[in-house]
């Protein structure tokens, strides 16, 4: 039977056969296609195996590993971007890039997306923000931003030769960063004392659906909740996506907590707890483990867009002199700004100023952008 037609004879038998044989050879050319463009079906879902490509042949373009063509482009939408998967599934190897559907280039999911979402018709801020997904809900390998490769892929994080994933079990919200953010941590917030843990700014992101690793959502900002990891502040940005169910009910974080009850604390305990069963301490939180609103989270926002500028120009020393910090009594970390810089693959300055219409470089943009996202 196929298809719920019953064949019969062996005339009809041979048909079957041909017919199946048909189907199999679309299946095959359909899959090889999409791999070979690198727009799976779903774009973040990982292929079998064997059917990943492998890196021989891809433009790392904008990144460490190619000073010669030292250029960064912008993705103006989320629409624009697929996912395509390198190295054999499960693997130290395994790489999510994106990719430009209209351009045909791989993109830094880190430094070409820009950190506000722009209207493609007026070209004027949205409102919501690009979150990248690393970790989808309801999974538990740790995967996250590769910030010293060339293009910054997606990879598994790895310690000790293993591949690293949650021994607490399944993560309950879609985890990832917004792009063209950075924590600094030669930054000492006034009200936290420690500085950054030298990554881009991580989000929770608390909506209905799951969201494929590499994949890239518009999202409202709702709160933040401050996490310090081993002496270093490490913000949680709670967001939900625009397209949401909740989304047009959610505007802040008292409305998360008044709604969607024991959803924050579901998220600070997890947080809490997940590196218990590595032999770790629980971990702890500032501000009195208070999730903060909307407001104070456009703060941090923007303070870390701040710091990525920074260290993409390579000015961070320059920058500290631009806007003194109070004194709280703490010493700034001991890292060095520039050793932090040279680990980390950034576009060179030169790059920086090719980007079209760069909200770092147009203040009132980047004004309107803030405030948009405030009203919104």
């Amino acid at each position: 039977r196929i298809r719920g037609i019953r064949v019969r004879g062996f005339r009809h038998a041979m048909h079957k056969a041909i017919l199946l044989g048909v189907i199999t050879y679309a299946v095959a050319v359909t899959a090889s296609a999409s791999i070979a463009i690198g727009s799976l079906s779903a774009p973040g879902i990982m292929a079998p195996r064997g059917m990943i490509s492998g890196n021989a042949g891809l433009k790392l373009r904008g990144g460490a590993d190619d000073s010669a063509v030292p250029t960064l482009k912008r993705v103006m939408s989320h629409q624009d971007i697929a996912t395509e998967i390198h190295g054999e599934a499960d693997t130290f190897e395994t790489r999510f890039f994106a990719k430009d559907i209209n351009e045909g280039e791989h993109r830094s999911l880190w430094h070409d997306l820009p950190l506000f979402e722009v209207d493609q018709v007026d070209n004027k801020p949205t409102g919501s923000l690009n979150f990248v997904c690393e970790i989808p809900k309801w999974t538990r390998k740790k995967f996250e931003l590769a910030t010293k490769e060339a293009l910054n892929p997606i990879k598994q994080d790895e310690k000790k030769g293993e591949l690293r994933s949650f021994k607490k079990g399944d993560i309950y919200f879609n985890y990832g960063c917004f792009p063209r953010t950075w924590e600094d941590p030669d930054f000492v917030h006034p009200d936290i004392g420690v500085g950054g843990d030298n990554d881009p700014l991580d989000v929770c992101e608390i909506g209905l659906r799951q969201i494929p690793t590499g994949s890239v959502r518009p999202v409202k900002v709702l709160g933040v909740l401050c996490m310090i990891d081993e002496g270093e502040a490490d913000w949680k940005i709670v967001a939900i996506d625009r397209e949401d169910a909740w989304a047009d009910r959610l505007h802040d974080i008292g409305d998360v907590e008044r709604l969607l009850p024991g959803t924050l604390g579901t998220i600070r305990e997890w947080f809490r707890t997940y590196k218990i069963p590595d032999g770790k301490p629980a971990n702890e939180f500032a501000l009195g483990e208070k999730f903060m609103d909307r407001a104070f989270s456009l703060s941090v926002v923007h303070e870390t867009h701040r710091a990525w500028a920074r260290l993409v120009r390579g000015n961070a020393e320059e920058a500290a002199d631009e806007k003194p910090q109070e004194d709280t009594g703490t010493k700034p970390s001991s890292k060095k700004k520039f050793t932090l810089k040279r680990n980390l693959s950034v576009p060179a300055l030169d790059a920086l100023k090719q980007v079209e219409g760069s909200m770092l470089n147009d203040e009132t943009v980047l004004a309107e952008a803030m405030q948009k996202a405030t009203i919104g």
